[in-house]
């Protein structure tokens, strides 16, 4: 906790002095103990990383005029040309986790070659990893491993073939008699469902904590977020502003085609090819951001598929990004109203926030948590320190929240 919070981004007085370093200089002589991003593409010496958690980027323009990093989280700034073409950057120490970036060549957005690609933010980009000084939770470590398998399921919602990776657990093709819970996780808007496994690195959090005895062994469904009904026109959404009607229509179209999907297509699909126990008692559902929102609104509208829920910075969807309060006799057809019965169907609700996510976010996430409380309505509320609206929250989030399910 106090290396996260050393490294977190800023106090107030050194961000002042570490974003004059970013954006004055340009970059720094450091040697430190730099060393290849464990993101990196096989052989690239950059992305480098020292043990602060500073990051030095170089990309190669030699005709270029001007040349800027963009961490999508982080201050943008000017990278210094050298005399062989290359423009480079050192960074102040940056929080521990994921970062996405771009180089900015001439105005130009450009994917760093050195690194490897990650689907986020609608596109594939370039990120670097900084290690979180002490975690191994989510490394790959010399502990039985499960397996990550791409599976294709048809769906007459859509009317066409749908994508999910699914991860199944250390001894799933030995423990032949054996059955399993399953999970469903879901991935924020922007990313698919490669996010869990590629950024979230969710197999190895569930190898880990299986290895240490510290969950149950589980089947993780994590199935692609977007959904358009059989037949549909995608809308023309060209100039329409987040927010907009024509914008949240849409949002709404897509959410009830998934939900359907989910609970008419890939339950009854997953349940049929895996050995699995298909009932509400085991089956939860989670998700991050946008696969948050999901979540709430299938797993409360099927309370007879789902007993353990779990919203990663997201929960509540509109609840959270608005201004209003929980209305437990009226929201979500009134499944908060008794309490009680609540309790009695679901085993598990689960909330969580990183401790520097966005204000909007983070209040609203906070207002339900009150609500929630206010109607005596038992869950739990988890904060991650030091961390905003990023992979390293939803790492942290996974860690507390399987520990949790099926016991």
């Amino acid at each position: 906790m106090k290396n996260i919070r050393m490294i977190r981004f800023y106090t107030a007085w050194s961000a002042v002095l570490a974003l004059a370093v970013f954006t004055v200089l340009g970059y720094a002589q450091d040697v430190g103990d730099f060393r290849p991003a464990s993101t990196n593409v096989w052989g690239a010496e950059y992305p480098r990383v020292d043990g602060q958690g500073r990051v030095q980027l170089r990309v190669k323009a030699p005709d270029a005029v001007k040349v800027r990093v963009n961490f999508w989280s982080n201050p943008k700034a000017d990278m210094q040309k050298q005399a062989d073409g290359f423009w480079t950057i050192t960074t102040p120490p940056l929080a521990p986790g994921l970062h996405y970036y771009n180089f900015v060549i001439d105005g130009a957005d450009v994917s760093d070659t050195g690194s490897q690609s990650f689907f986020g933010g609608g596109r594939y980009a370039s990120a670097v990893e900084v290690p979180e000084p002490g975690s191994t939770y989510y490394s790959i470590q010399d502990v039985p491993h499960g397996q990550v398998r791409e599976i294709w399921y048809p769906s007459k919602v859509t009317g066409g073939w749908r994508h999910a990776l699914i991860y199944l657990p250390p001894g799933y093709e030995s423990q032949t008699r054996q059955r399993f819970p399953v999970l469903y996780l879901q991935h924020g808007g922007g990313e698919d469902e490669t996010g869990w496994i590629r950024q979230g690195r969710a197999n190895f959090i569930l190898d880990n904590l299986l290895a240490e005895r510290k969950c149950k062994p589980m089947i993780v469904v994590m199935a692609y977020g977007y959904a358009r009904r059989a037949g549909q026109t995608p809308p023309d959404l060209t100039g329409r502003p987040f927010g907009s009607p024509e914008m949240l229509k849409a949002m709404q179209e897509m959410a009830a085609a998934f939900e359907d999907d989910v609970t008419q297509a890939l339950i009854p699909f997953i349940d049929k090819n895996y050995r699995t126990l298909a009932d509400r008692d085991h089956r939860a559902m989670a998700g991050l951001s946008m696969g948050g929102m999901q979540t709430f609104q299938i797993t409360l509208n099927h309370l007879d598929l789902f007993s353990y829920i779990g919203g990663f910075s997201g929960a509540g969807g509109m609840l959270v990004l608005g201004d209003r309060k929980l209305d437990p006799k009226t929201d979500y057809n009134g499944v908060f109203a008794d309490s009680a019965a609540f309790a009695k169907k679901v085993h598990l609700l689960w909330l969580g926030v990183g401790t520097v996510e966005p204000e909007r976010m983070r209040a609203g996430l906070l207002r339900l948590h009150t609500a929630l409380t206010e109607a005596n309505i038992r869950h739990v509320f988890y904060e991650s320190p030091g961390t905003d609206h990023e992979w390293q929250t939803w790492r942290r989030d996974l860690k507390d929240f399987a520990p949790r399910l099926f016991q």
